[in-house]
Parts: C-alpha cells; sequence; structure tokens
C-alpha cells in the first residue's frame, strides 16, 4: 500500500458523513430562521472534518501501541496494526492534523463574532482545544476515557450539544428555537453508531480489558440500550418538528428512520456480533440523510 492510501485508509472516511451530521443540522435551523452564512457553513464543516480525522489518528495510534487491533479485530485493517504507517508517522500527522483544524476553528470563529464578542470567542476557542483534547484521549494515555466506558457520553456531547447547538449558536448567538432538541437527536444518534461498532468488538475488546459500555453492560442489557439511543432520538426529533413545523414537507426528515427502526431488530436478532459490521454504515448514512433531508426542506 502507497504512503498516500494509507493515509487515506487511516483517515476512515466512512466516518466523515456523520461527523458532519450535527453542523449540517445546526444550518438547516438557521437558514429556517434566515440565520445561514454560506462562509461560517464552509469553515464549520472543515472544521470538524479536521476534528473526526483527528480522532480516527488518534484511534489508530491509540488502539494499535495498547494492543486492541490485533488478529480478533473485526473491520477494516488499521494502519498501524497493518504496519502501513509507524507510530511515529501517525504522531506527526495527529499533530499536523490538530495544528491545521485549530487554525481552522479560529477562523471560524473570528468570521462568527468578529472582535465585538471576545468573551465568546475565548469560550469558543477553548471547546476547540477541549474537542482536540477530547478525539485523542478517547484511546490515546494511560487514562482513555473509550477504555472506562465513557465513550457514548463524550460522542453525545461533541457530536450532538456542541456540533448542533455549538454551530447553531455560531450563525445566531442564540439558543432560542428549540435547537437542543435536534442536537439531542444526532447526538443519540451518533451514540448508537459508536454503539454498534462496540457491540461487533465487544468480545474482542473485552479479552484486551477495553471496557466499552457495550463490555459493560453485556450482550442483553446493550441490546435494550441500543434501542433506547435510537427511539429517543426520534421522540426528539418528532417534538422538535411538532413545535417548529409550518407545513407538512419538515417532518420529512423523519424517513431517514426508518431504516434504522429496521436496525433495531436487526440487532435484537443478531447472535454473532461480527455480522454487525455492515449496519455501522446504515446508521450513519441514515443520521447523515436526516441532516440533508432537514437541510433540503428548506428550499421548499
Amino acid at each position: 500500500m502507497s504512503k498516500i492510501k494509507a493515509w487515506i485508509s487511516a483517515a476512515r472516511l466512512r466516518t466523515l458523513p456523520l461527523s458532519i451530521s450535527g453542523i449540517v443540522t445546526a444550518s438547516a435551523a438557521a437558514m429556517g430562521i434566515g440565520a445561514f452564512n454560506s462562509i461560517i457553513f464552509g469553515l464549520a464543516l472543515a472544521t470538524t472534518l479536521g476534528f473526526q480525522i483527528l480522532s480516527n489518528f488518534a484511534n489508530d495510534y491509540g488502539d494499535g501501541l495498547k494492543g486492541t487491533d490485533n488478529k480478533d479485530r473485526v473491520g477494516p485493517a488499521r494502519a498501524l496494526q497493518s504496519g502501513s504507517l509507524t507510530a511515529k508517522a501517525l504522531k506527526r500527522g495527529m499533530f499536523t492534523t490538530a495544528t491545521i483544524t485549530l487554525l481552522l476553528a479560529s477562523m471560524l470563529i473570528f468570521v462568527a463574532f468578529g472582535n465585538k464578542h471576545f468573551i465568546l470567542s475565548v469560550v469558543f476557542f477553548n471547546l476547540g482545544i477541549a474537542a482536540i483534547i477530547a478525539a485523542v484521549t478517547y484511546t490515546v494515555g494511560k487514562r482513555a476515557y473509550g477504555y472506562r466506558a465513557l465513550g457514548d457520553v463524550f460522542v453525545f456531547v461533541f457530536f450532538g450539544m456542541v456540533g448542533v447547538v455549538g454551530c447553531y449558536f455560531l450563525y445566531t448567538q442564540s439558543f432560542q428555537n428549540y435547537i437542543a432538541l435536534p442536537a439531542i437527536t444526532i447526538g443519540l444518534l451518533s451514540a448508537a453508531v459508536l454503539n454498534l461498532n462496540n457491540m461487533r468488538d465487544r468480545l474482542a475488546d473485552a479479552k484486551v480489558n477495553k471496557n466499552t459500555l457495550a463490555v459493560v453492560l453485556g450482550g442483553k442489557a446493550v441490546k435494550l440500550y441500543h434501542a433506547l439511543l435510537i427511539g429517543i432520538a426520534f421522540i426528539s426529533a418528532l417534538g422538535y418538528f411538532f413545535l417548529i413545523a409550518e407545513k407538512g414537507l419538515d417532518y420529512l426528515p423523519l424517513i431517514a428512520f426508518l431504516p434504522l427502526f429496521l436496525n433495531i431488530f436487526t440487532v435484537f436478532k443478531n447472535k454473532e456480533p461480527r455480522l454487525l459490521d455492515p449496519e455501522l454504515k446504515k446508521v450513519a448514512l441514515s443520521t447523515f440523510l436526516f441532516s440533508v433531508l432537514f437541510f433540503a426542506t428548506k428550499f421548499f
């Protein structure tokens, strides 16, 4: 494998649509009240992609060093595990990506707030620093929170509440119009993707003491937890559209939940965790579809 292909593989492109779902959702909500700004949209997308790629590099690095990525792992081979990239190269890639992402975040903050809101600029810059730390320490370090059953919490917070509410605030400088509800939806669906990943790897993770929430809950309880994530996400989305909808078409994004409900049945029937791997893409793309349909309804 060439170095370029190795870096593309380590960036894990299939994870990127999910990572920007919150930005697209927040932008659709902002467009609904006439607050959309194309420059903020572009910079927010670029910044979020940077955070996700940084997280993917860090996960490859951290799991590789800890020996979690081994012959028992399901899914595409990781760069460090396969030897296509060295630990030193991945570490350098993490530093470069973090630097570029922080620069993009700074540009985004300046466009949103200019010179008039110094305190808000400081708050959002610190959120950017926190996002970088969270992206790296999911698997890197002795106290990696992904090994302490806290990954779902961080995904909910950063993909949902920070990603959606934070981006919406960049457009509007407000927390109005029930924006927390779609943030909860995106956060829970993002946690559902992580949960599927952890259900798939539950037995292998348990062998190497990677205590994800799936490992802690066990095979039966984690399926109920998964159903709750998707069910509450749907209720939150339905409540949001009920509160803000002006026409029937505004409910169109709820179509994205049809494959998600089918996923629940697939999960409950599953007896072989390895067979859950294709479901990861389905749930991630359904979440992205929700955000795209939400955005699209603003043009009708």
